[in-house]
C-alpha cells in the first residue's frame, strides 16, 4: 500500500501520507492541506521542494510549504473583494489590513479525503461550506495528482459550486534544485512580458508593468540572487487561461532542471524571505505559484476569479524534471 499514516494533529484529526512513483521520481502528498511534502529525482539524495517529517511544522511555521491554496490564493487588499454588485469582506491576517491565502479558511487548513488512488496517482476532495471564511456557494473541490515517466507530475485541480463565487488555487510549494542553505546561484527563465507592481504591502497597485530594462526581465535564463531582483511578483503570462504550455523554467547549479507548465494566465515568485522552516534561514526556497492574478476582484482589467453556479472550473500545472 502506497498510503500510510504520517501523524495526528492536535485537533486529534488524523493525516495521511501517499507515496508516488512512476520513472525517475518519487513524490509524497499529504491528506492535510493536499501539501506536496516531498519530491525525489532518481539519482539525488534531497528533496526538491522543502518540506518536512514533523506534522507539528504544517500546523505552524509551515503552513504553507507545498500546501494547495484556496478557495482563493494570494491576497485580497483590504480584505475586501467584489463579487457580482456585492463587496464581500474577509478576515485581515496580514497585517491586519488584507486577507491572505483565505485567512482561517484557506484549505491548506483541511482533511482532504482520498477519493482514488493508485501507484502513481490520487485523487483528493474537499467540500467546501457555503458562507465559510465569507465565500459563498456549496464548492467542491478536487485535486488529481499523476506522475508520468521520466519524471513528470502533473496537478489537475476542479471545482463546482452552487453559487456565484471567487475561486483561484495554487500549489505553493518552495524549490531548492540543489538541496543548499539557500537558492543563490539558480538560474530562471519566466515566459513573461509583464509584472503587477506592487506596494509596501505587496499587494498589486492595478499596473501592468512592462518587464523590459527592469530586474524583472526574465524572458531569457539568468542568474538570480536573493537581492537580485525581489521576488514577491506576479508575472503575466496571458489576459485569460490557455492550453497548457510551458511558462517558466528553473535551474540549479547542481544541473537539476524543473520547466513549469500551466494553463493559468499568472505565476507568482516569492524568494522565501519569510517563508523559514525550523532550523533553517531565509531563502532557502523559492516559491512558485500558478494562478490567475492575484487581487483580481479589485482591479478592473485583471483576468476574472468568478465561477458561476453550475460552471466548472479546471486549472493544471505540471512539473518536468531533468538532470542536464
Amino acid at each position: 500500500m502506497n498510503i500510510r499514516t504520517f501523524g495526528t494533529m492536535k485537533s486529534g484529526q488524523t493525516v495521511k501520507a501517499i507515496d508516488l512513483e512512476a520513472g525517475d521520481l518519487r513524490v509524497t502528498l499529504l491528506t492535510l492541506g493536499a501539501f506536496l511534502q516531498d519530491v525525489r529525482l532518481r539519482g539525488h539524495d534531497y528533496s526538491l521542494t522543502l518540506g518536512s517529517q514533523n506534522l507539528a511544522d504544517y500546523e505552524s511555521d509551515m503552513v504553507y510549504h507545498g500546501a494547495l491554496v484556496g478557495p482563493v490564493v494570494n491576497r485580497f487588499s483590504g480584505a475586501t473583494a467584489r463579487l457580482g454588485d456585492d463587496i464581500l469582506k474577509f478576515e485581515a491576517n496580514q497585517l491586519g489590513r488584507h486577507c491572505l491565502h483565505s485567512a482561517s479558511g484557506g484549505t491548506h487548513f483541511k482533511i482532504w479525503d482520498i477519493v482514488e488512488h493508485g501507484a502513481d496517482f490520487v485523487v483528493l476532495a474537499v467540500d467546501l461550506p457555503d458562507g465559510e471564511a465569507g465565500f459563498p456557494g456549496n464548492r467542491r473541490v478536487e485535486a488529481r495528482f499523476e506522475l508520468s515517466a521520466p519524471a513528470n507530475l502533473k496537478m489537475s485541480v476542479t471545482v463546482q459550486t452552487d453559487a456565484l463565487t471567487l475561486i483561484n488555487f495554487a500549489n505553493h510549494s518552495y524549490w531548492n534544485l540543489d538541496g543548499t542553505a539557500n537558492w543563490d546561484g539558480h538560474q530562471i527563465r519566466i515566459a513573461a512580458d509583464h509584472v503587477l507592481p506592487t506596494t509596501a504591502d505587496d499587494c498589486p497597485t492595478g499596473e501592468i508593468a512592462d518587464v523590459t530594462g527592469t530586474g524583472h526581465d526574465l524572458r531569457e535564463m539568468r542568474v538570480i540572487s536573493r537581492d537580485n531582483p525581489l521576488f514577491d511578483h506576479n508575472f503575466c503570462l496571458s489576459d485569460s487561461r490557455m492550453a497548457l504550455r510551458d511558462v517558466l523554467w528553473l535551474r540549479g547549479k547542481s544541473g537539476v532542471t524543473m520547466t513549469v507548465a500551466t494553463t493559468e494566465p499568472g505565476i507568482q515568485v516569492y524568494d522565501g524571505r519569510n517563508g523559514i522552516r525550523p532550523g533553517h534561514a531565509a531563502y532557502e526556497g523559492l516559491a512558485i505559484e500558478a494562478q490567475l492574478w492575484p487581487d483580481a476582484p479589485n482591479h478592473a482589467g485583471f483576468p476574472s476569479i468568478e465561477l458561476a453556479a453550475g460552471e466548472e472550473l479546471e486549472q493544471v500545472t505540471e512539473w518536468r524534471f531533468e538532470m542536464e
